[in-house]
C-alpha cells in the first residue's frame, strides 16, 4: 500500500489531541478513518475501518489503551494494523506492557508534526517505531528481574546466527552495528532479523526485543554487547 494510502485511526480522550494529530496528518495525505475517545470505542473504529495504524493513548476512560490494544492485536478476523501507544511522559511504565501486548512503538504526545507523520509511515512499513536501545531501556526499567521466563516454543527453531543476532539486537545494537560486529552486509542482518520474526511469529523488532528479555536469552541488567 503507498503512503498516500495510509488509514489511520486516533484514539484520544482530548478531543484537542485526536483533532491536532487529525489536521496533521491529513495535510500529508494520511487518511484519518475514525476517531474514538476511550478503548472500547476505540476497538470497535478498528473493527469498522480496519485501518493501517492506530494511534493510542495509554490512558483512556472505559477501557484503557492498553487493554484495546490487546484486544485489536488479538483479533484474528483480520489483519490487525499497527498500534503507537501516545504518553504524555517519557518511558511511561505502561509503554513496556503495551509493547509486550503487540503495540509497534510509542511517542509522546508533544512529538513534532513531521515526526508523526515518520512514524506512521515508518510502522506502517512494518518497522518498529523505538531504536533497540531505547527498547532496551524501557525493558530493564520495567520488567522485573525476578519474573519467571516463559520459554518461547519456537526459540529452538532459530540457528545459533540467529540466536546471537537476536541476543545482540536486544542489548541494543542497530543493523549497522551487527554487520560490523558479524563481518555482513546490512542487507543480510535484515534477512537474519526477518527470518526470527518469522520463526517466532513476531510483528517488529521492538516485540524481538520484549522477547529476547522474556525467554530469559537475554537478563535485565546485562548490558549491551562487547564492542
Amino acid at each position: 500500500m503507498s503512503t498516500d494510502q495510509l488509514r489511520v485511526v486516533v484514539a484520544d480522550d482530548q478531543a484537542l489531541v485526536r483533532t491536532g494529530f487529525r489536521l496533521i496528518l491529513e495535510s500529508e495525505g494520511i487518511e484519518v478513518v475514525a476517531e474514538a475517545d476511550d478503548g472500547d470505542q476505540a476497538v470497535a473504529a478498528v473493527r469498522r475501518t480496519r485501518p493501517d495504524v492506530v494511534l493510542m493513548d495509554i490512558r483512556m476512560p472505559v477501557l484503557d489503551g492498553l487493554e484495546a490494544t490487546r484486544r485489536i492485536v488479538a483479533d484474528r478476523a483480520q489483519e490487525p494494523p499497527r498500534v503507537i501507544m501516545l504518553t504524555t511522559f517519557d518511558l511511561d511504565q505502561y509503554v513496556y506492557a503495551a509493547m509486550a501486548a503487540g503495540a509497534s512503538g510509542f511517542l509522546l504526545k508533544d512529538v513534532t508534526p513531521e515526526h508523526l507523520t515518520a512514524a506512521v509511515r515508518l510502522v506502517r512499513s512494518g518497522d518498529a517505531l523505538l531504536a533497540p536501545a531505547i527498547t532496551r531501556r524501557l525493558v530493564e526499567r520495567f520488567a522485573r528481574p525476578d519474573a519467571p521466563t516463559a520459554p518461547h516454543r519456537e526459540l529452538a527453531a532459530l540457528t545459533p546466527r540467529e540466536l546471537e543476532v537476536m541476543t545482540l539486537l536486544a542489548r541494543g545494537l542497530s543493523n549497522a552495528e551487527l554487520a560490523a560486529r558479524f563481518g555482513l552486509s546490512e542487507a543480510t542482518v535484515k534477512t537474519h532479523v526477518a527470518r526470527i520474526l518469522g520463526k517466532l511469529g513476531l510483528r517488529d523488532r521492538a516485540q524481538v526485543v520484549v522477547a529476547a528479555y522474556e525467554t530469559g536469552l537475554v537478563s535485565v541488567g546485562s548490558g549491551p554487547g562487547p564492542a
